[in-house]
């Protein structure tokens, strides 16, 4: 049987309980897209073309996508001709029912099957996007669970990353395996997971370097740990994890495509989705790719890293416009 976190299944587009929703919420309400639409709505409550046409740009610059945003407002826009809202509030609820429809199919938990034992995770992505602290959070909430957790220093061409994983590795009491700075990444990975394997551990986590995603050095070099990798066991890394900054933007959907290109990205995680970012990343991101979405960031606590829940993260981006309490 697979062990695995908590997994919700309300009824699709149904709202989520309020003790879900209120982290989600408070994260969320500064939000670009949430501040925009509830100050759209706002000053434009009436019915028309030409709501439906500010809604539209709306979503673009709260970087929903343009492919995304123009599905929506056409799908309300078919409605809108059938007279069946009566009023705008209606509409903003018709248009979360298609933000909810958009996301429920990536909002997928993370497994871990006992049976692949250690159960690898490479996490990759760009400098700066937190997958250092990620690692960190993932490790902590893994051990929370039971399992044996070992984490390995990949990224050996930033001395501070290797120290910062360690940090968490004493914080959370899990077990670091690193080399000397510059030392061959695939190396430190390989003899991490025979570490792991001749420890009996339940699950690796491997950092990676976060070199720009066009340096094509960077491509190999994750080639090369894959490779490596399946000399000890065929199907590692059994999940690819890649790590989004929320604030990026669109140059996430670039990032995306690169590394799942390079390295066959399996799961994403959306860091830094508290505050003033748009939010709307996931959304493009989940219609591009429709790539499980395993974990989003909403703050600085391990806590904060949350599993993805689509209803909760749509509700928390509308809350004031849909007067929640």
């Amino acid at each position: 049987m697979l062990k695995f976190w908590k997994n919700r299944e309300p009824e699709p587009g149904a709202p989520a309980p309020e003790s879900a929703r209120k982290p989600w919420r408070e994260r969320l309400a500064r939000s670009v897209l949430n501040r925009d639409i509830r100050d759209l709505f706002a000053r434009h409550p009436k019915l028309d073309e030409s709501l439906l046409d500010e809604l539209e740009t709306t979503l673009i610059g709260a970087d929903v996508g343009g492919v995304a945003s123009s599905e929506l407002i056409e799908s309300l826009r078919a409605r809108l001709h059938k007279r069946e809202f009566a009023d705008a509030g209606q509409l903003l609820s018709a248009l979360r029912e298609r933000l909810v429809a958009l996301l429920m199919p990536v909002a997928q938990p993370l497994r871990i099957d006992p049976a692949r034992k250690p159960f690898v995770v490479l996490m990759v992505g760009v400098n700066g996007v937190g997958k250092t602290t990620t690692i960190g959070k993932l490790a902590r909430r893994f051990r929370d669970q039971g399992d044996e957790v070992i984490l390995a220093a990949g990224d050996t061409f930033r001395a501070a990353a290797v120290e910062q994983l360690k940090t968490w590795g004493e914080r959370n009491g899990v077990p670091v395996i690193a080399q000397a700075a510059n030392a061959d990444a695939a190396s430190v990975i390989f003899d991490a997971l025979q570490s792991a394997r001749s420890q009996g551990a339940d699950v690796l986590i491997a950092d990676t370097a976060g070199r720009l995603h066009t340096q094509g050095g960077l491509m190999d070099e994750l080639a090369k740990i894959r490779r490596v990798l399946v000399k000890l066991d065929a199907e590692a890394p059994h999940e690819v994890l890649l790590v989004i900054d929320g604030t990026t933007g669109q140059n996430a959907i670039s990032q995306t495509r690169q590394f799942k290109q390079a390295i066959g990205v399996s799961g994403l995680v959306v860091t830094k989705l508290d505050g003033t970012a748009k939010g709307g990343v996931v959304f493009a991101l989940a219609r591009e790719f429709g790539l499980p979405i395993r974990f989003v960031g909403l703050g600085e606590t391990a806590e904060d890293l949350r599993e993805f829940d689509a209803q909760a993260f749509v509700d928390g981006l509308l809350s004031e416009t849909l007067g929640d309490a």
